[in-house]
């Protein structure tokens, strides 16, 4: 058993959580910078299987971004901000 002491110095970080927690301009700099990354490497090194595949998978990442963004606590915040200004 870990003492309450112990155990309320622990804790256990989400990996998701980090995510939501991020600002604005690191959301979009997660997004980009896989594709950016996955492009100089194509230019690189050329095209083979490797580099089409990171590719496609920073592609598949970005749209993830941005197809979950408006999920995201904060963007739902901004958007129901701004439905109020509007009204």
């Amino acid at each position: 058993m870990i003492p309450a002491a112990e155990r309320d110095k622990t804790r256990v970080v989400n990996p998701v959580s980090i995510l939501t927690e991020l600002g604005p301009y690191a959301r979009v700099t997660t997004a980009v910078v896989p594709f950016v990354a996955a492009s100089a490497l194509r230019l690189m090194f050329g095209k083979s299987r490797q580099t089409r595949f990171l590719i496609s998978l920073s592609i598949v990442w970005f749209a993830v971004n941005v197809l979950l963004a408006p999920y995201s606590m904060r963007m739902q915040q901004d958007i129901s901000g701004l439905a109020r200004f509007l009204h």
